[in-house]
């Protein structure tokens, strides 16, 4: 019955997660699946997610780990686009089309990149016109 309950919450986590055009924190995500499961479940999802490509984690500038679906086609170990940080309603939204670039020392290996813009996202900037 616990694996019934497990595919069931994996299945509602990862429904919220396609549907938000924004990331969204461990708590937000908490909060929509009406609990349907406890706290540390949705915490083993998300790594899981994670760890199964089907989900990426971002840091907003506050530290606060958000997760967002990923949409590619193929299997990524490197999350090569762009977030954008909205400083008026905090949500986080993947720019896909924005593909960061760095130089780096030939000794290193990049395992993992966390290219956040911050400023006004498009909704809060037409409210503030």
């Amino acid at each position: 019955m616990k694996t019934t309950r497990n595919t069931t919450a994996k299945t509602a986590v990862t429904e919220i997660l396609s549907k938000s055009k924004t990331a969204l924190s461990h708590s937000e995500i908490y909060k929509l699946t009406a609990d349907l499961c406890n706290r540390v479940t949705i915490y083993r999802i998300l790594d899981r997610l994670v760890n199964d490509d089907i989900v990426h984690k971002i840091v907003d500038l506050d530290g606060t780990v958000k997760y967002a679906k990923c949409h590619h086609s193929h299997p990524v170990t490197i999350h090569n686009h762009a977030h954008f940080s909205c400083e008026n309603c905090h949500e986080i939204t993947c720019l896909e089309s924005v593909k960061p670039s760095y130089i780096i020392p030939h000794n290193y290996k990049v395992t993992d990149i966390n290219f956040t813009l911050s400023g006004l996202c498009p909704n809060c900037l037409n409210s503030n016109i």
